[in-house]
């Protein structure tokens, strides 16, 4: 009898491990879930208000709500903010929205490509990956110790915070500074 109710006790601490490590991460204070699609998870997080702001704006909800897959990485209301004063008010504007749609449109990657495909393509690159933005640009990433930074066109660096955020049509890595094409 002891020894049935201990493999019992066992299965059930197995059992809530494996749930908890199956837990969906968590970004911008909300759970983000790999059955939702990159723009119903993103609506949640407190951390990209803005970048949804912005996607609504260029009209690319319908597009990062398709099929896709995509690799976005999607910039935080921080990064946002390290922008000089007045830019996001000035790209929201509705004459700027081939601008608008330029930049965000280069922080995405036709394709699923986790923290690991990216870190292979490093390797394999010798230290670097171009990977080609939708937007038709560049970004080049690099290891630097145990962070992903990718390299915008103009030489600034963004920093992979949070990697590896499952979404239904692609994948987010979620970054700390705004990419410019």
């Amino acid at each position: 009898m002891k020894k049935s109710i201990i493999v019992a006790l066992s299965a059930i601490a197995l059992s809530s491990a494996a749930v908890a490590a199956m837990k969906n991460p968590i970004v911008g204070g909300a759970a983000m879930f790999p059955t939702k699609n990159i723009v119903e998870n993103a609506v949640n997080s407190k951390d990209h208000t803005t970048l949804v702001a912005a996607v609504k704006a260029a009209g690319l909800v319908d597009t990062l709500m398709s099929p896709g897959p995509f690799t976005v990485f999607a910039p935080t209301n921080a990064a946002f903010g390290k922008l000089p004063a007045g830019t996001v008010d000035t790209l929201v504007m509705p004459e700027n929205k081939g601008t608008l749609t330029t930049v965000l449109t280069y922080h995405v990657v036709a394709g699923r490509m986790t923290s690991t495909d990216i870190a292979n393509k490093i390797k394999a690159g010798k230290g670097m990956a171009t990977l080609t933005t939708v937007q038709g640009g560049t970004l080049t990433a690099r290891m630097m110790g145990k962070k992903l930074v990718l390299t915008d066109a103009k030489g600034g660096k963004s920093t992979v915070s949070q990697a590896n955020v499952m979404q239904s049509n692609g994948v987010i890595h979620v970054v700390d500074t705004v990419l410019m094409p």
